[in-house]
């Protein structure tokens, strides 16, 4: 999943660079498609959705990896280990909530895209279960908790 995030995150990048126009221009056709919905902030908003997509997927999925290597390093239990690695990684989720309000904004407006379901679900299961995963990754390394058996 932390690979996927990945990908996705320098995806965007590469596209940003080869057709940023478009883009942009799908921001514009939206927006002048549903008028009553935008005002003059919404073309630069949106377009600042779509950038902050490719960040977090970037920076979290950078740092997501190094936990993950904590992880397996870690006393953990084995199977906490992997429970452990899979809630860190559905923190790659919450990058698809910004892009998610990019892909849903022009159409629904930014206040709607922003309370829209899939975005709020995606906010919430990344956010949670990156937190989550840090949080069993800190107290096994700091307290020693679910550490393995010694024999």
């Amino acid at each position: 999943m932390v690979l996927a995030s990945l990908l996705f995150g320098i995806g965007l990048g590469i596209y940003f660079g080869i057709a940023e126009d478009s883009i942009k221009m799908f921001i514009k056709e939206g927006i002048a498609a549903h008028p009553t919905l935008h005002d003059t902030k919404s073309a630069d908003k949106l377009w600042r959705y779509v950038q902050r997509a490719h960040f977090h997927a970037s920076g979290i999925s950078g740092f997501s990896i190094g936990l993950i290597i904590l992880v397996v390093l870690s006393s953990l239990r084995r199977n906490v280990k992997t429970i452990t690695a899979i809630l860190i990684g559905l923190g790659g989720l919450y990058p698809l909530s910004w892009f998610s309000m990019f892909l849903l904004g022009p159409s629904i407006g930014r206040s709607a895209a922003h309370d829209h379901f899939i975005t709020e679900f995606l906010v919430y299961v990344g956010t949670g279960g990156l937190l989550i995963g840090i949080g069993i990754l800190c107290a096994n390394i700091l307290l020693g908790s679910l550490s393995q058996k010694r024999g």
